[in-house]
């Protein structure tokens, strides 16, 4: 059986009674690109989604990226707003942009707050990934499954069996 629910400032939440796991898909986005991902993951998954809300303004093109570059780069957190408990959920997939080569500061500061057990990831990114692996592994669990993504590729055929690819993955690790 499939349930769709809809949420105040979420496309759709949906979850299938069926499944044998709890998953959850947990995400910041800033402009958007992750938040894409995030919800064709969910989709397929038919998991629940979450999406995490950095209270600090991160607006503007140029002093907000300018000031969420400086952010990550001293690998510092933030104040968050979020709906779910990850704790009541079997795995949870967790995407994050990367900034200056690592998680954003509201993805360190949720995997700082919550101990997540099972865990896959995904991030969208520009440039350079170069410690988004290690910023994840050092704050969680080893994770079953990894995706990254060029930010302004997302929507391409290439990304997009990827990301198939990574559900498909994940369905290999945990009974779905």
């Amino acid at each position: 059986m499939h349930i769709v629910i809809c949420m105040q400032n979420h496309a759709y939440v949906g979850f299938n009674m069926d499944n044998k796991m709890k998953i959850l898909v947990v995400y910041y986005s800033r402009t958007g690109n992750t938040k894409y991902v995030a919800e064709k993951i969910a989709g397929i998954l038919k998991a629940r989604k979450d999406e995490i809300i950095d209270l600090k303004d991160r607006k503007g093109k140029i002093t907000g990226f300018i000031n969420s570059m400086s952010d990550s780069f001293q690998r510092g957190l933030t104040e968050i707003e979020f709906n779910e408990d990850p704790n009541k959920y079997d795995l949870v997939i967790i995407g994050t942009p990367v900034w200056s080569g690592g998680i954003t500061p509201s993805i360190r500061t949720y995997l700082t707050k919550n101990g997540i057990k099972k865990v896959a990831f995904f991030y969208t990114h520009g440039r350079n990934p170069a410690n988004v692996y290690k910023d994840f592994e050092n704050l969680s669990a080893r994770p079953i499954a990894t995706l990254g993504l060029k930010g302004i590729n997302v929507k391409s055929r290439e990304s997009q069996e990827r990301i198939k690819e990574f559900c498909n993955q994940i369905r290999n690790e945990v009974e779905i």
